[in-house]
């Protein structure tokens, strides 16, 4: 079977994908006729592509999230690769495939990476910040073994958020070691806290999000998990206005450092200024390597990255 990573300009192929998005539009002509635009999937990356040929039967069959068998060709839209599908249908039971096969998952296993995170909790000696901490994380914690980071933009897959945080807590302790000025108490709890409420923000299947929650569109993770840490507070009678509260708030409230990308406030702290940097470099880098690991190996170039003000990454050779 073909991966959508391998497929290159002009390639025909068969193979089997997940259905990630299926919209029904129609053409400009006259009169319209019906097509799918599609999204379609694999553990190795995904591609946009075209059905033109839609019945009134594929309307009624087809739906986001199935295994479908493709049979099309790859061509150049636009300078980027897009998949024409000739024909489709649904996967079935003597096909030997399911849908796991055709996901993306972080690359640790997810009770790994939840075991290493709580590991992170239990090594904060500040019981009050201690305290704030297990009781955001338990809010999500069985989503915490599969959850992405985000819809799009970086660690978008199975326990993506999980990963993000393992990684991110990995930087940290080797800042706190190298700026021994920085809390490494507030560091870990601001890790483990500034997407902890990504879980409510999003609706997700297998690591694939399907659309955002009425609080996630109305509230947002990053004010959801300010929220948390007040009620935290509240319930384990810890002053609202200690240094420790004031400063876990400020620390989820800054990350993303600018109103245009969330954040009500800037950091203002030492260790809100390497939160928002870690979380930007851990995010951006694993951004290179989505896109790299999922363009083909055939490519010099990556697409342009969203994340990278729109950039493409060359591929060196070397």
């Amino acid at each position: 079977m073909t991966l959508i990573n391998q497929l290159s300009p002009q390639d025909e192929f068969v193979g089997f994908y997940l259905l990630r998005e299926l919209t029904l539009k129609q053409t400009n002509g006259t009169p319209p006729k019906d097509y799918f635009d599609l999204i379609l999937g694999d553990s190795s990356g995904q591609l946009s592509a075209k059905y033109w040929d839609v019945s009134t039967t594929d309307k009624e069959t087809f739906f986001p999230m199935a295994l479908v068998k493709v049979s099309g060709i790859a061509h150049t839209y636009r300078e980027k690769l897009q998949i024409k599908v000739n024909k489709i249908r649904l996967a079935n039971d003597t096909d030997g495939v399911a849908i796991t096969d055709f996901i993306r998952s972080a690359p640790v296993r997810p009770v790994d990476l939840v075991h290493t995170i709580k590991m992170a909790m239990a090594s904060i000696t500040d019981q009050e910040i201690a305290t704030i901490v297990a009781f955001c994380v338990g809010k999500v914690e069985e989503k915490l073994m599969h959850y992405p980071a985000a819809k799009t933009h970086h660690h978008a897959y199975f326990a993506g958020l999980a990963y993000h945080m393992v990684r991110m807590l990995e930087i940290g302790e080797f800042l706190c070691k190298q700026r021994p000025f920085l809390n490494s108490d507030l560091m870990t709890a601001g890790i483990i806290l500034h997407d902890i409420a990504k879980p409510e923000e999003m609706i997700s299947q297998l690591g694939i999000v399907s659309d955002y929650s009425v609080q996630g569109k109305l509230i947002g993770h990053i004010s959801m998990a300010s929220s948390w840490i007040t009620e935290a507070a509240i319930r384990s009678n810890i002053d609202l206005n200690s240094e420790k509260v004031l400063g876990l708030q400020h620390l989820v409230l800054s990350h993303h450092n600018l109103g245009e990308w969330g954040s009500p406030v800037q950091p203002q702290t030492a260790e809100a200024v390497a939160l928002h940097h870690i979380d930007a470099m851990d995010a951006k880098l694993q951004m290179v390597e989505d896109a790299l690991d999922t363009t083909p190996e055939t490519e010099e170039w990556t697409p342009f990255i969203r994340g990278l003000e729109n950039k493409a990454v060359y591929r060196l050779k070397i």
